[in-house]
Formats: C-alpha cells, sequence, structure tokens
C-alpha cells in the first residue's frame, strides 16, 4: 500500500489501512524478538571470541619463538623445502548451522595422522618438530576463534538489516497508517454530520410543508 497524502476517505479504504497496521505491528513485533536474540548470540558469542583469542596468542608466540629458531639453525631454504615437500596432516571441515535464520559456518579440525611426524628427521631440528607439534595443538583453537568472529559478523549484519526495518516500521509505515486511519475517521465523521444536517433540514422542511 502506498503512501502519500492522496487517501480515499472510505470505508474499504479505512478496514485496509487498519488490517495493515495490525499486521505492521505483528511483523514489528516478530523482528523485535528477532533483534533481541541476535543481540544475546552476539554477546554470547563475543565472550567466547575473546576466551578463543586469549587462549592463542601465547602459543603463537611459541610457534614464532620455534619457526625462528629453525630458520637461524637450518636456513631459510631448508625450511622451506620441509614445509613445501611436508603433506597436510589436518583437514577443516566446513558445514552450515543456523542461528535466527542466520547461516554460519562451523568449522570442525581432524587430523590425518597424530602417529608420527610427516617429514624426515634427516634435515630437521627440535625446532621444527616442536612447531609442528604446537601448530597441529593450537589449529582447532584459531578455527574456533575464526568462527566465532565470522558468526558476530554475519550476526551483526542481520541484526543492522534488522533494525533498519524496525526503524522503519517504528518511525514511518505504522504513523502513517495511523495518520491516514485517523484522516479517514475525521472525513468520514464530518460526512455523517453534513448528511445528519441536511437530512434536518429536510425535515424541518417537509414538517413546515
Amino acid at each position: 500500500m502506498s503512501f502519500g497524502q492522496n487517501v480515499a476517505a472510505t470505508k474499504i479504504e479505512l478496514f485496509k489501512y487498519k488490517k495493515s497496521t495490525q499486521i505492521a505491528v505483528m511483523v514489528q513485533q516478530i523482528l523485535d524478538d528477532k533483534r533481541k536474540v541476535l543481540l544475546k548470540n552476539i554477546e554470547e558469542m563475543i565472550q567466547e571470541a575473546s576466551k578463543a583469542r586469549g587462549g592463542i596468542w601465547d602459543p603463537l608466540q611459541d610457534i614464532y619463538k620455534s619457526v625462528n629458531e629453525a630458520y637461524l639453525a637450518l636456513g631459510t631454504n631448508t625450511v622451506d623445502s620441509v614445509a613445501e615437500s611436508t603433506p597436510p596432516v589436518m583437514e577443516v571441515d566446513v558445514h552450515v548451522r543456523r542461528v535466527v535464520d542466520v547461516k554460519i559456518p562451523a568449522l570442525t579440525v581432524t587430523e590425518k595422522d597424530t602417529k608420527s611426524m610427516p617429514y624426515g628427521f634427516a634435515d630437521t631440528n627440535s625446532s621444527i618438530d616442536r612447531a609442528a607439534k604446537q601448530i597441529k595443538e593450537l589449529m582447532p583453537k584459531i578455527c574456533k576463534a575464526a568462527e566465532y568472529e565470522n558468526s558476530i559478523f554475519s550476526l551483526a549484519k542481520a541484526l543492522e538489516k534488522t533494525q533498519k526495518l524496525l526503524n522503519a516500521l517504528e518511525n514511518v509505515i505504522i504513523p502513517q497508517y495511523k495518520d491516514n486511519i485517523r484522516f479517514i475517521l475525521s472525513t468520514l465523521e464530518e460526512r455523517e454530520r453534513e448528511e445528519f444536517a441536511k437530512l434536518k433540514k429536510v425535515k424541518a422542511k417537509m414538517e413546515s410543508r
């Protein structure tokens, strides 16, 4: 239904605007409930993301230290060669879950082989071994932190969209509907008074004859 000053002051239009107002109020309540759920989930995920990030930085510093020691001891070419020739031993599976109709990717890390290192020991040292082990242990936490960060971003976008729709309903659509209803009611009441006045005049003329 379009907005504007050219509102037909009829009972049919009055019924349409009243019905539209009821529907708009229902949608407003649904969106407000959605907004509250989104906010709750965002707050919870921010807390979880903060915990996840907190458990990453110190181990990452240790990994950087181990890798740096390996570069210094073995040289760039050797470390790069080991990295390039090492087959992947971890897989990251992605599946989608929904939070209030918002699609959120969930990450699952699995290990292909946890019994042995995926490279030979001839050209490596303890620094590489330590870094490889630390990375395997830290990877699930990194993926979980990334999952939370992405979830927060997706939910925040949905929240922004929901809030815009709520603002439009609360500040534009519903007030406009109500203004139109008041205009139609006022116009219809004025017409009824005019018709009543006309009938009184007609009745007075008939009685005077």
